[in-house]
């Protein structure tokens, strides 16, 4: 229908940031049906979309995500194992989509992430946080295994160790203690201010964003093939990649853009050709 909220906004800045919002504010911007929906749309279009440097995801409202909606999971005692597993791999794959993307994201955490919510951030290539931020994989505290990659990215990310200890314990960490694991990179704004407006995270999380899309697109996108799932195996896995993906580099207008750039000390005008 015309009037179902997609729980969604999409914006673009002039310099090919694409802004995801997940906006559902009363339920701490929780993964609805529509929201699920809007999103795998959105996905598809931003993966077409040639102007698109890099991709931002945020929520609304001083939340980013409290995952799935959970009114479904307990809905149905009598749901067999395989109709649950049919509802939620679409689920999974619909949201973790944003991995497919070859350009860079960025998740902008302003308040909790939680659950699938968590796994969200961790699937996007660079996180960031305000101090309001916080960070929970609670599954085995609700009684259910923990779901949407978070046994895969939480690894990734931050090591098996901290992976271990937040699935197997489900606490719920600040912003301090998601940089100290490696979790988050950077908190914004850079000043030491609890009371920053959300303006503020989002302004410069932006900026951030923007720093990811003024690379050369070319080099960009080759170098997040590089660090997919860790990365190579072996130094001599990742000279052979490198051996190959540089050349393809210095084929491109945009080094001799970005050489001219660097002499003329002016940002470069890359072009992705």
């Amino acid at each position: 229908m015309a009037n179902t909220p997609t729980h969604l906004r999409v914006s673009h800045t002039d310099s090919g940031v694409a802004i995801l919002t997940l906006d559902y504010p009363e339920r701490r911007n929780a993964m609805s049906a529509s929201m699920t929906q809007a999103w795998v749309a959105a996905v598809a279009e931003l993966a077409g979309d040639p102007n698109v440097r890099a991709v931002m995801v945020t929520g609304a409202a001083g939340a980013f995500c409290s995952g799935g909606d959970t009114g479904w999971i307990g809905g149905d005692p009598d749901a067999s194992v395989s109709e649950l597993r049919a509802k939620m791999l679409p689920f999974y794959r619909s949201w973790l989509s944003i991995r497919d993307l070859e350009v860079p994201t960025l998740a902008a955490i302003d308040g909790p992430a939680v659950g699938a919510g968590a796994a969200l951030a961790l699937a996007c290539d660079v996180r960031v946080v305000s101090r309001r931020a916080s960070f929970s994989v609670p599954f085995t505290r609700l009684g259910i295994h923990p779901g949407m990659g978070t046994t895969y990215l939480l690894r990734e990310v931050a090591g098996v160790a901290v992976a271990r200890d937040l699935l197997l314990t489900g606490r719920r960490i600040r912003s301090e203690e998601m940089l100290r694991l490696g979790i988050a990179t950077e908190m914004l704004p850079a000043e030491e201010n609890d009371a920053a407006p959300a303006d503020a995270f989002h302004s410069a999380a932006v900026a951030r964003a923007e720093s990811m899309a003024a690379g050369a697109p070319v080099a960009t996108r080759l170098t997040k093939i590089a660090l997919q799932s860790g990365g190579s195996r072996t130094l001599a896995e990742a000279i052979d990649w490198e051996a190959v993906a540089q050349p393809v580099t210095m084929a491109t207008e945009d080094l001799h853009e970005g050489l001219a750039a660097q002499r003329e000390r002016r940002a470069p005008r890359f072009t992705g050709r």
